[in-house]
């Protein structure tokens, strides 16, 4: 796995997945709040299998 995120893009996804673990743990939001572990992960491993299938990259240097 090649890196494929940028730092900006890693944070957005950190937060927006922590968020939404938050909401859904809380009872804010449905089930469906667990997929911002997804987020989390993508986060976690600097790399998205989306955007490798799309062929996007948000890092400028990877």
């Amino acid at each position: 796995m090649t890196r494929n995120l940028a730092s900006w893009d890693r944070m957005a996804r950190f937060v927006l997945g922590a968020l939404l673990v938050v909401l859904a743990l809380t009872g804010t939001v449905g089930v469906w709040g667990f997929l911002g572990v997804i987020l989390l992960g993508t986060a976690f491993v600097n790399f998205c299998p989306i955007y490798r299938v799309l062929g996007l990259k948000t890092c400028k240097d990877c």
